[in-house]
């Protein structure tokens, strides 16, 4: 059965979408099932991916006002078992078009329920905003992977955002869980990285990640070559940090479901 993981934080520039790109480039060269969902309409995970815009047929934005399905909408990429559901600008209109709308919140589940089958996981990657997409990107998911820059105001973003997940929980999604929290751009020689990542262990224990993601410029170079860091440079820290969390997730959740 698949399973759905938003990639959520409110605040910009913390690897969410670098996150989507290279956890889910990694679980495909696992020969995993993987669906990618950009949510957001600045578009970052569809180029990062090698998607051109300009040759976008059909998007999420047409799913969201039900121009088509979503199984209309995918489309393959460079990478094999790899899938995505990609975003236009087009996306920036929703919450306008949606308005009074019965239901809006739950548009994305009902349209990933209907392929969720095909996949082993579908990660949706949210804009850097608490907003209706976002807000669906929650109520879809079975659960989410919250990226945490290690930097001075990481803790109170976080409280802000487990806070939000909880009201999500309970209005729209009671099952929504933390699949983990995922320390990301540490520089081990900054002492303000390792006070964060203590921190972040300290109040989350056993829902942090072992792999901790590092500031490497390979992880920031290959979104523009429209590739994930494994095929742009797959000796490189960032490539190896990501096949190694596509890894603990796959012992996660094969130790959840033995037990």
């Amino acid at each position: 059965m698949g399973n759905i993981i938003t990639i959520v934080n409110q605040k910009g520039g913390v690897g969410k979408t670098t996150t989507a790109i290279n956890l889910a480039a990694s679980l495909a060269l696992a020969e995993k099932d993987i669906l990618v969902v950009d949510t957001d309409p600045q578009g970052n995970l569809t180029s990062g991916l090698g998607i051109l815009r300009d040759n976008i047929e059909k998007s999420l934005y047409d799913v969201y006002t039900g121009r088509c399905d979503a199984q209309d909408a995918l489309e393959k990429t460079s990478v094999d078992h790899l899938d995505i559901l990609p975003s236009t600008i087009d996306l920036l209109g929703v919450e306008v078009e949606l308005v009074g709308m019965d239901g809006r919140e739950k548009i994305l589940y009902r349209a990933t329920k209907s392929i969720k089958e095909q996949y082993r996981y579908i990660f949706i990657d949210c804009p850097p905003s608490l907003g209706l997409l976002t807000l669906n990107a929650l109520v879809a998911a079975d659960s989410v992977i919250i990226p945490v820059q290690c930097e001075y105001y990481a803790l109170e973003g976080l409280g802000l955002l487990t806070r939000t997940l909880r009201r999500v929980r309970s209005a729209f999604n009671p099952n929504l869980e933390i699949e983990g929290i995922l320390l990301t751009m540490f520089d081990s020689r900054n002492n303000l990285s390792q006070e964060v990542a203590t921190e972040v262990r300290k109040h989350f224990g056993e829902k942090v990640y072992n792999t901790v993601i590092p500031r490497n410029v390979t992880l920031g170079e290959a979104p523009s070559y429209g590739k994930p860091a494994i095929l742009y440079d797959i000796r490189s820290r960032g490539a190896q940090s990501y096949l190694s969390l596509a890894k603990e997730l796959l012992n996660e959740n094969s130790v959840r479901q033995r037990a």
